[in-house]
């Protein structure tokens, strides 16, 4: 997670517009839902905000975190680093 987020920081703001910055907001939206649905069962998870492009590095890093602590399994860790990886090759970074 932290190899993506790095990349994002360094990435060029062209290249945020073009859509590498939505893919890490879909991303931590979908970390944090996950780490949200570990820590209380049954709880409506909220959604991560839009917090501008530039931000978005940082909103995987806690989300990346956030569940890092939640997960239970190697293989929800697997899963978790398959998703980071998925994304990362979408964002184009």
């Amino acid at each position: 997670m932290e190899h993506f987020a790095d990349r994002l920081r360094a990435a060029p703001q062209s290249r945020l517009q073009r859509g590498a910055a939505a893919e890490a907001l879909a991303l931590a939206r979908q970390l944090a839902r996950w780490a949200q649905e570990l820590e209380e069962p049954g709880v409506e998870p909220r959604e991560m905000p839009d917090a501008g492009m530039f931000a978005a590095a940082d909103q995987i890093t806690v989300a990346g975190n956030d569940l890092a602590v939640a997960l239970r399994s190697d293989a929800d860790l697997d899963g978790a680093l398959t998703l980071v990886e998925e994304a990362q090759k979408r964002a184009g970074v």
